[in-house]
């Protein structure tokens, strides 16, 4: 006789798991199984109780956090079966009004019986690591912000205002700032506390900078870092952020759910025939929608390659070559169309970015697959296309496999766009690539 799946729900705590376990064909709430120190070694301990009480497999669950992914490694290196699941995506009930940690672990023990939660990607030890060092580089950058808007905002409540409209902390502002003097001691102490703060953050960054630059030919992303780096307004900093997102492109389906893992999507709030579309949703990975905003703001001048990026762009191969041409003939074209439209700035940039992440999505896809793979591959997954709508609700394509040749994924990206790249194809004298 089979033995029933029993599922293990862990409220992961800095010291203790509590644990709540349930079954495959029960009802009701799990059963308390304990708690238990949060180490490995204890971690080891359940495990081997858990296979004495019964003999059918086992599937752990517990909540991202940040206790980050010890626990699910441990267990994978056990050979259990082990889901990190989404706080975000947890479903709960408004009426709940109790909570402790038993009843959490059995919450998601059951949630996990009935096949009700969500699983995020759970990086390898390496790409954790490429992560920390590009969230250290980002944490760098803001430090050094913050002392630059300290300093700025001491010397206006003194009235010591850089003369003209001139771009800040070149070479003569750094000079016009070591020319300042106050007459009280005390300030003088703060203007030099300051103008060293932002010293010592703008060394902190350079130095961060160059380990990052140093890490990255030997990452196992390195080539989908090359190949965005194709891309206009990106370069190498920013294509490790994004490529540190994206991780796997095989998780995301299509292009619009790249786009909504990002929160680059509308949020919709319609009810029987009214429909109401807001503001983008701002989910996921608030580094990588910053990072394509900041680029996209480089496609309100006309599509050409600059001499800077001719090295970037011979370096990639043919396919990504053409993918990152018709994001400039597209997007450019896009950005001076909705502007003589009369939409906001930030509304035009923030359509350009949602664009640029389904470019963004095709080249990680090639990258992974290259095309040359995947000619005989799509036509055994076209017949197994599953035409069920996704859970993101944003999109009325079909839910495809993960991996499509490059005619595939430019189909997916006309679906998903509200303007077609046919239009876009046009390319006068002007926009033609220089060098």
């Amino acid at each position: 006789m089979e033995q029933s799946t029993r599922f293990i729900g862990m409220d992961v705590h800095k010291d203790t798991i509590v644990v709540a376990v349930t079954a495959t064909g029960e009802v009701g709430k799990a059963t308390a199984y304990g708690t238990f120190p949060n180490t490995a070694s204890a971690l080891e301990k359940l495990v081997k109780r858990l296979r004495q009480a019964g003999s059918g497999p086992m599937k752990f669950c517990y909540e991202a956090g940040p206790c980050g992914y010890g626990i699910h490694r441990t267990l994978a290196r056990l050979g259990e079966d082990c889901m990190v699941v989404a706080p975000s995506m947890i479903p709960r009930k408004s009426g709940e009004r109790q909570k402790n940690d038993e009843r959490d672990a059995a919450s998601l023990a059951v949630l996990h019986r009935g096949g009700l939660l969500t699983a995020v990607w759970v990086p390898d030890a390496a790409h954790e690591a490429m992560r920390d060092l590009i969230l250290t580089r980002l944490a760098a950058v803001r430090t050094v912000r913050t002392a630059r808007q300290q300093l700025s905002a001491f010397l206006l409540r003194h009235e010591r205002v850089y003369p003209g409209n001139r771009t800040p902390w070149t070479k003569a502002h750094r000079g016009s700032l070591a020319d300042q003097s106050f007459a009280q001691p005390a300030q003088q102490i703060v203007l030099e506390e300051n103008i060293e703060a932002v010293c010592l953050g703008e060394q902190r960054r350079d130095r961060v900078d160059g380990y990052l630059r140093a890490q990255i030919p030997s990452w196992s992303l390195f080539p989908l870092v090359r190949n965005l780096n194709a891309l206009r307004g990106l370069d190498t900093i920013a294509s490790a952020g994004l490529a540190a997102a994206i991780g796997d492109p095989s998780r995301f389906a299509s292009a619009p759910d790249f786009m909504a893992y990002l929160g680059l999507v509308p949020s919709e709030h319609s009810s029987g025939p009214r429909r109401r579309i807001g503001a983008i949703t701002k989910a996921g990975d608030i580094h990588a929608r910053t990072l394509l905003i900041e680029a996209a703001h480089s496609y309100r001048f006309p599509a050409r390659i600059a001499r800077h990026k001719l090295a970037a762009v011979d370096a990639v191969p043919e396919a990504v070559r053409e993918i990152a041409w018709k994001a400039q003939t597209r997007l450019c074209q896009r950005y001076r169309r909705m502007m003589a439209k009369g939409k906001p700035r930030q509304v035009v940039v923030t359509a350009i970015a949602r664009e640029l992440a389904g470019f963004v999505w095709s080249i990680a896809c090639i990258t992974t697959d290259p095309p040359a793979k995947k000619v005989t591959a799509t036509v055994t997954m076209a017949s197994q296309e599953v035409c069920s709508p996704r859970s993101t609700g944003h999109s009325r394509t079909p839910y495809r496999q993960p991996r499509k040749t490059l005619s595939a994924v430019h189909a997916t990206l006309n679906k998903s766009m509200p303007h077609r790249l046919k239009r876009a194809e046009g390319i006068t004298k002007h926009d033609r690539p220089t060098g």
